[in-house]
């Protein structure tokens, strides 16, 4: 009997052994193809300093031209600043039926995730590289919801501006 105990040991030592491999193996990473990532998985960046902050908010503003931007500007509509951490989610009132171009920039490290809701979301990645993307939006409807997301890792400054086309 006590033989018989020592084999079973040894066989669930051994089924343990086995399955503990497979689990270790299953769960490495790979690219799709059964070879293994050679890339780093990427951390996030430590939070900036409330002066680095500053200048992200001042290239920001100046990509967009905010800085320019006064009260005589009567095709200006709206814009903000946030931080990447925080994203943006807006809800911008519009005139129904007229044109209007969005221009959306991230100022920082990494990538962030707009989506600019009208009819139906677009989607798209923008770099957090200081240069603005503009959409065009055409026979607005009532309300655009305008939502950015940071990606894993991105950190700085989002900025959004909305003016209405000139005739």
């Amino acid at each position: 009997m006590i033989q018989g105990l020592r084999h079973s040991r040894r066989g669930a030592v051994l089924v343990t052994s086995a399955l503990a491999t497979m689990l270790i193996v299953g769960c490495s990473s790979d690219d799709g193809d059964g070879r293994e990532s050679k890339e780093p998985t990427p951390k996030p960046t430590p939070s900036a300093t409330s002066d680095q902050m500053k200048a992200l908010e001042k290239k920001a503003e100046k990509a967009l031209k905010l800085d320019d931007t006064d009260d005589s500007d009567s095709l200006f509509v709206e814009s903000g600043l946030e931080r990447v951490s925080d994203g943006i989610h807006t809800r911008s009132t519009l005139e129904n039926g007229k044109s209007y171009t969005l221009a959306v920039v991230c100022s920082g490290a990494g990538k962030v995730r707009l989506t600019v809701t009208t009819d139906r979301p677009v989607r798209q990645t923008v770099e957090c590289d200081s240069v603005p993307i503009r959409q065009r939006i055409t026979d607005a409807p009532e309300h655009v919801e305008t939502d950015v997301d940071g990606l894993a890792g991105s950190s700085g400054i989002i900025g959004w501006r909305i003016d209405e086309l000139a005739k």
